[in-house]
Order: C-alpha cells, then structure tokens, then sequence
C-alpha cells in the first residue's frame, strides 16, 4: 500500500502483526515512524512496550524472543527492526548471522500481541530469498520516492493545506531547485510559508531569494546559459562562482558531468530509448533525464561530441601545466558560444 493509505490504517485501523517499509524516501519514512508512535499515544501504551533492534548490531532471536513476549501493562507491543540487511544481496563484514528460518516460521504464526516494523529502507530487495517473500505476504508499505506528477500533487495539497498558494513559475524553481525530492523540499517549505503568510502566496522572488543554490544547480544554469550561446551570462555566472570561491578545476569537472550526461541522454534517446529507461541505466534522478532531454532536442549530437572533446582537453592541459585554468575555462565559453550562434 502507498504511503497515504499507510497512515490511515495505522491510525485508524487494528494493527498488523507485522509491517515491511520498502523504499528510501526519507520524509515518507519519517512519517510513518511517527504514526506508529502517535498510535501508541492514542493507544495509552507505556513506553516499556516499545523496543528497537539494529540488526547490524543484534541477531534476529532477540527480536523473535521479544515479540514473543507479553505486553507490559497494554494490549500489544511495537518492535522496530533497523537495517534488515539479508533482505539484499549485500554481503556485509563483522555482523550477526541472522536467522531467518526462525523469522520465517515465526511469521507463519505471529502473536497478535507484538506488532514488527521492518525498515527496508534500501533502494533494491533481493526477491529471490524466501525470507523476503515471506515478509512480503505481512503488510507491505511503499516509502520509494515520488514520481514527479505525485509530488507536484502532494506539495500542492500541503501548500492549500496550510492556506497558501504558490505560482507556478515559484512552483517549477522550487522544485528544480530541492531536486524533486520530497525530502529537500519539505525541509525548504516552511520557511516559505511563514514568509508567504496565511492566505499569501509563494512568489517566484520569494523561491529565488530563500532556497539555496547548489553549485550543481550552478553548473545547470551555466550550461544553459553556453547552450543558448549567451557568452555574456555564462562569463558572469563562471565569475560569480569564481568570486565565491569556487576552483575553476573543479567547476571543469562537473561540467563535464553535466555534458557527459546530456550526451549519454542523447545517444539513449536516439536508439529509442524513454525517460524511465534513461534514467534506470545510467543510474541519474528522472528529473535530472527530463531536463537533459529538454537540453539536447536543441542540438546535435556532433556539438555535444565537440564540447565534451574540448572540456577533457582542456581539464588534461591545465592538470599538465600546459594552460592556464582561467584562460582555458574563458576561451571554452567564448568558443562554444561562437559555435552555437552560428
């Protein structure tokens, strides 16, 4: 079940004796933990009943022989299970051998009484394992990231929620700039709305002016800036980060990045292959493929070839001493930008 469908339940309905959280989405995550906790609250169950195992640290049995044991003055206890690493392929060093014949069994005939959360948070389980099969017939909640359709909705619907209303020029930076992940966004939200106000709006100026820049984000505009052929942008934005202290090797470096994903996007999308595809191969954000692909419908694969070519010359010649970082970085904007208006 989904996050939402998740919440309702545990505050609302019996609880499961036993409960897989999949995903790696922190705030979802976060919430869920907190719901399970509220519930005790509501519940008026003693702290006492409550109890957390890291299995990095303790062995499976310690959680069975607790879940087997009664409540302390309540009607059910609450276990959380951190890091069920056998749940992956991952083959870890120095931990307990974990045993999962025991949880299994346990599984087939849980007590009513103890209520398991396992947190998987990971980005892959291993479905080949029985103990994984077998904790996927509990109640299983989906914590992966949003898709950017669902996170534009559940920001939308916490912003009206709280009574403001945000632009959708302020809407589109603001997701650009927290990554589309939910998690750098919920964490940049509020001090926008105690800016915005009740009944205010979130405006562009507001976005731009409280929402940090990362220098990745830096390196986008940058490029954006040279793909369009605006010298006199991309000489301002490479001087600002100069002045902020920003090492032109390295300002090289992730722009290499930038065009080396802009280029793999192209080839991909070339021999037909879809955003989702992309993204899954070369392992990137699909908001990062959605944005390349918006870049590199403009241009032709033989000029991305040409920048990419340039820029490793370039880092190559002035790691050697044969040039001069600045110099280089300069003469690469001013080229580049000669070649596209052309």
């Amino acid at each position: 079940m989904n996050t939402q469908e998740a919440l309702q339940q545990i505050k609302n309905a019996p609880l499961k004796p036993a409960y897989l959280v999949t995903g790696t989405e922190d705030y979802l995550i976060q919430t869920i933990r907190q719901a399970f906790f509220d519930r005790m609250k509501k519940d008026n169950l003693e702290e006492l009943n409550f109890m957390s195992f890291d299995l990095e640290e303790n062995g499976l049995g310690a959680v069975i022989d607790e879940a087997e044991t009664l409540p302390f003055f309540g009607d059910y206890r609450l276990i959380f299970v951190e890091n069920p690493y056998f749940l992956t392929s991952e083959k870890k060093n120095n931990v307990p051998e974990q045993d999962t014949e025991g949880l299994a069994d346990y599984l087939k005939h849980p007590l009513a009484t103890s209520i398991i959360v396992f947190w998987a948070n990971y980005p892959k389980l291993d479905a080949r394992k029985k103990i994984t099969k077998a904790l996927k017939k509990t109640e299983v909640i989906d914590a992966a990231p949003l898709q950017e359709r669902d996170l534009r909705n559940f920001l939308q619907r916490y912003i009206s929620n709280e009574k403001a209303k945000i632009s959708k020029e302020a809407f589109d930076l603001f997701l650009r700039l927290t990554d589309y992940d939910l998690s750098k966004a919920m964490n940049e939200i509020e001090k926008l709305l105690l800016l915005a106000g009740p009944g205010g709006t979130i405006t562009l100026q507001l976005v731009q002016d409280l929402v940090p820049k990362t220098l990745e984000h830096n390196i986008f505009e940058l490029t954006e800036q040279i793909l369009k052929g605006d010298a006199a942008k991309a000489y301002q934005t490479y001087e600002e980060l100069h002045l902020q202290g920003e090492e032109t090797i390295k300002l090289t470096a992730i722009l290499i990045g930038q065009i080396r994903l802009l280029l793999q996007t192209k080839i991909l999308q070339k021999i037909g292959y879809q955003q989702a595809n992309i993204a899954e191969t070369l392992g990137v954000h699909p908001y990062r493929v959605k944005l390349a692909l918006q870049q590199v419908s403009k241009f032709p694969l033989n000029l991305l070839v040409s920048m990419y070519d340039e820029l490793v010359e370039n880092d190559y010649e002035v790691k050697t001493g044969q040039a001069d970082k600045e110099l280089n970085f300069q003469l690469f904007i001013l080229k580049t930008t000669e070649k596209i208006k052309k």
